[in-house]
């Protein structure tokens, strides 16, 4: 059975045209990547897990801030790896800059037996849809076009 995370398209209109914020990963290996390197707040489920809880609590995790709103199912999405993301859409105007995501330990430099410690996010943005288009990995472009398509495009 592949991998399953769940996330959140967090979403809000400014001066009438949807913007979308991506989380850019942190770490040593996205350090130098930007197109096609960000994506929403997710994470993998876990064992006895709900689908919807993970996406808001992996949210809660990688921003920092509880996310509130009405939220709607949005699709599962199959990634280039195989992994399945369950992604719900929800409106929240958050501070971006505010962004503070949890940490985890890696060896690095690698076969150097050092453990350094990365943030999860190393910065947020708010992108409009072209802009997101760009920014967003490719197996998460999917989830732009469904939530327009699910919003009538207004």
């Amino acid at each position: 059975m592949p991998q399953r995370s769940a996330g959140l398209l967090i979403h809000r209109r400014a001066s009438g045209v949807f913007e979308f914020l991506l989380i850019h990963p942190g770490g040593p290996f996205w350090a130098r990547k930007d197109e096609g390197a960000w994506s929403i707040p997710k994470g993998l489920i876990g064992d006895d897990e709900n689908e919807f809880e993970a996406a808001k609590r992996e949210a809660e995790e990688e921003l920092g801030v509880a996310i509130e709103g009405d939220f709607q199912p949005l699709g599962s999405y199959k990634q280039p790896g195989g992994k399945i993301v369950i992604t719900w859409s929800v409106e929240a105007d958050i501070d971006a800059e505010a962004v503070r995501s949890n940490m985890f330990t890696m060896e690095w430099p690698p076969k150097s037996g050092a453990m350094k410690e990365f943030p999860e996010v190393d910065k947020a943005g708010w992108f409009s849809l072209p802009e997101a288009g760009i920014k967003i990995l490719k197996g998460q472009r999917p989830m732009l076009d469904d939530f327009l398509v699910r919003r009538g495009a207004d």
